[in-house]
């Protein structure tokens, strides 16, 4: 923590060297600037300039703007003085008129004259001690500009990069390889603009004047006011994508029993951040943290703490000099400068609350912003989907044992009562001297016990793991289907087929998919006749299929119907029922001497089914 902490320290004194460099250079160009009569050239010239720093490209890590061309032309005809000023009061202004942060308000117009300015040496170095090309004055201004546009990217992108490297915040290849791309496609547009400054200079084509520089920097500019709005657009549209990948992965693991991980793992993917946290309120009105990424000093939260937390209302930020107010502060590392706190909200009920940090102050941009409060109200969403989840886990439970309690005390006690009432009643008869009575008895009570019995063992079995919990619902089926093929007696083939990515599903879906499968495929074998059974579990877009066709002789659904209502037993209504409990739609379609398709569509928002 104490080597991040210093990396810090130590990126904020690299800054604040080039900064002052910057600005003594800037301030000395100011004063040794040559006086000249300030023509309407050199305005129109400082208007292409400040609208290309106005329009960057945004690229990872920061922007890259198109203005070299300007500065370019600058340089040729007021010389090194006036094109630093100029460049340095554009870069200035544009950070003032967007509002960025202080230290990158003094740093950026500093790092750009630090860097031109090195070429300028480097270039008149060159100028001074290669004077070999004056027999072909373009070739010499065309090798002159290619070393001073390429010393000065050069420069400018090593200082952004130790900037970078230093600060404990990562810097990856891959960032490094994306911000290099926009800073190469910079780069090759200015080389062919000033390329082209020299071939048409090259051609007499008389005066140039204000119109001459309209026409060609026009262009330019429209280019930077394009590129600009296309890539912000293309950022803003995988932000977006990322949003929405986001909440689809996030309702998928609703059934996960690993959801903490799986939340971990998709806010990693849509946010850049140096710790993380998700506290959520349980059902008993506790706090408790979900997960923790990241380094705290402390792990172990008051009550007061999550007092506080609940008082949050709407997302708030939290700067390096407002930090220590925040509900987390004395937990957060020093190298924690900005933090967010968004909480999570279900008409105005806040249930919990999405922290995120970062090293340094005021990096959470308005994008960020909007990112974390789309993130936090998917959340609020998904942490009371899982609490209604679990409530009427609890009521289903609860509905369980009330059936099994009712199934005993009228099933089993009643016949077990009946079994010793009996047996008493048999032993007074064997004592009168009936025994003719007696013995009859003792087999009635015998016959009720063995009934008993059997309610028993079926109750026990009842109480089993259900094939899906144990096995899964495709190994389920694909047991199923191989007991069916493997007895020879039944002389039926069935197949069953998948199609599309497996998707969790909650135990309560499983066992209806599997229950509806297994009555379909009883109903096949005793009374369809076929000498096929085809079965297709498919994950398509909004939901999930499962279809068992046969080609059997098929049936009347009215006939069907009038005979389960007249004798109960699992069958149509029953899977009618079961299917509304996951709000799954079953469909069956049969003709007499056509065959009988039975199909359940599981829309995917009803996925999750029951705990």
């Amino acid at each position: 923590m104490k080597v991040n902490y210093d990396r810090h320290k130590l990126s904020q004194l690299f800054m604040m060297i080039i900064s002052v460099a910057g600005w003594v250079l800037a301030i000395f160009m100011l004063f040794n600037v040559p006086s000249i009569e300030v023509p309407v050239e050199l305005f129109f010239l400082f208007v292409f300039l400040v609208v290309c720093e106005l329009f960057p490209m945004p690229v990872p890590k920061g922007l890259s703007s198109l203005t070299f061309p300007v500065l370019y032309i600058l340089y040729i005809l007021y010389g090194i003085e006036l094109t630093l000023l100029l460049h340095f009061v554009a870069v200035l202004s544009n950070g003032i008129i967007r509002t960025r942060p202080l230290r990158t308000i003094f740093f950026n117009p500093a790092q750009l004259v630090v860097s031109f300015y090195l070429a300028h040496v480097v270039y008149i170095n060159w100028q001074n001690h290669h004077s070999f090309f004056t027999e072909n004055p373009v070739l010499e201004a065309v090798i002159g500009f290619t070393i001073l546009i390429s010393v000065f990217y050069l420069v400018n992108n090593l200082l952004v990069d130790l900037v970078l490297l230093i600060r404990p915040e990562k810097y990856t290849f891959s960032l490094w390889a994306q911000k290099g791309q926009g800073e190469l496609f910079s780069f090759f547009i200015s080389f062919i603009y000033g390329y082209l400054i020299h071939f048409l200079g090259s051609q007499n084509r008389g005066e140039i004047d204000i119109f001459s520089y309209f026409f060609f920097f026009s262009p330019l500019v429209a280019l930077s006011l394009l590129s600009s709005i296309i890539l912000r657009l293309k950022s803003e549209k995988n932000r977006l994508k990322a949003l929405f990948q986001f909440s689809s992965e996030l309702n998928k693991t609703i059934p996960s029993k690993d959801w903490e991980g799986a939340l971990e793992s998709l806010i990693k993917n849509v946010m850049v951040y140096e710790d993380c946290l998700l506290f959520r309120k349980k059902e008993n009105g506790q706090w408790e943290a979900v997960f923790i990424d990241g380094k705290l000093k402390s792990c172990k939260f008051s009550d007061e703490v999550f007092d506080h937390l609940e008082a949050i209302k709407a997302i708030k930020v939290f700067d390096q000099k407002s930090l220590k107010k925040g509900p987390l502060a004395e937990h957060f590392c020093d190298r924690i400068q900005a933090a967010v706190y968004a909480p999570l909200l279900i008409d105005e009920e806040v249930n919990g609350c999405l922290v995120l940090t970062k090293t340094r102050t005021k990096s959470f941009i308005v994008e960020d912003i909007r990112s974390i409060a789309t993130v936090a109200n998917q959340l609020a969403i998904f942490l009371k989907t899982k609490m209604l989840f679990s409530e009427k886990e609890q009521r289903i439970l609860l509905e369980e044992r009330n059936r099994i309690a009712h199934d005993i005390h009228d099933g089993i006690a009643q016949t077990l009562a009946g079994a010793v009432m009996k047996l008493d009643i048999s032993v007074k008869k064997i004592t009168g001297g009936s025994a003719a009575e007696a013995k009859n008895l003792i087999l009635d009570s015998n016959e009720q016990l063995r009934a008993g019995l059997k309610a028993v063992r079926d109750s026990i079995y009842a109480l089993k793991p259900y094939p899906t919990e144990q096995l899964g619902l495709h190994s389920a089926i694909e047991k199923k289907v191989r007991e069916l093929n493997e007895d020879h007696s039944l002389q039926i083939k069935v197949t069953f087929v998948s199609r599309g990515k497996k998707e969790a599903l909650s135990p309560m879906t499983e066992k209806v998919i599997f229950d509806v499968l297994k009555e379909s495929l009883q109903n096949c074998v005793k009374h369809a006749e076929a000498a096929e059974i085809q079965i297709l579990l498919s994950y398509q877009t909004d939901h999930i299929l499962l279809k068992i066709a046969d080609g059997g002789k098929g049936f009347s659904l009215l006939q069907a119907m009038k005979k389960a209502m007249k004798e109960p037993h699992y069958g149509i209504f029953q899977m009618n029922e079961a299917a509304e409990k996951i709000g799954a739609a079953l469909q069956i379609e049969s003709k007499e001497g056509r065959g009988t398709i039975i199909e359940l569509k599981v829309p995917k928002m009803g996925l999750e089914g029951e705990f």
